[in-house]
């Protein structure tokens, strides 16, 4: 796979399908980007884990922390990397170790670890590198155009609202 560049249809059908997101590297400090995605991720409608080990047993956005992903106390889907580049071969390790391998691990902006990519793969794991699941998200669902953004998508599908009335969805029957 070429992690460069990633197709619609190749994130679209992660986000849709991923239910269950373990969040490794979770804050609780507010002004964090993982604490922005792991509250917009929540709602969007996924089961979000924090998983931070200095945290284990407290809470963010009333999510019970996680001290590694082998507490998580159900089958995960997405393991979302917000470590750096380096540390993320340790947490897909980890991810690799499970007792039931996750579908999907997502290496955040800035966070590419070819060789643990490769680890995973070989394992029937899908990758996704130096992308944000937030902003793939919004770019997918419209959300992204009304901060200015460009999606790169063109279509005459009218987007629709999320179930929670309050953003827009996928539209592609996840929510």
């Amino acid at each position: 796979m070429n992690h460069d560049t990633y197709s619609p249809e190749y994130i679209r059908n992660i986000l849709r399908d991923v239910k269950t997101i373990a969040l490794a590297g979770a804050s609780a400090n507010d002004v964090r980007p993982s604490y922005f995605v792991l509250k917009y991720l929540l709602e969007k409608g996924y089961t979000v884990y924090p998983v931070n080990p200095g945290l284990g047993g407290k809470e963010i956005l009333g999510q019970r922390v996680y001290g590694k992903l082998a507490d998580v106390p159900g089958p995960i889907d997405m393991v979302d990397v917000f470590r750096n580049s380096e540390a993320a071969a340790a947490v897909v390790d980890e991810a690799l170790n499970l007792s039931r391998l996750p579908k999907v691990i997502w290496m955040q902006l800035l966070v590419r670890n070819d060789e643990a990519a490769a680890k995973a793969e070989a394992r029937g794991v899908k990758v996704v590198m130096n992308r944000c699941p937030k902003m793939e998200y919004g770019k997918l669902s419209g959300e992204w155009g009304w901060v200015g953004g460009s999606s790169g998508i063109l279509s005459s599908r009218r987007q629709s609202l999320h179930e929670s009335g309050r953003m827009q969805s996928l539209g592609l029957g996840r929510d």
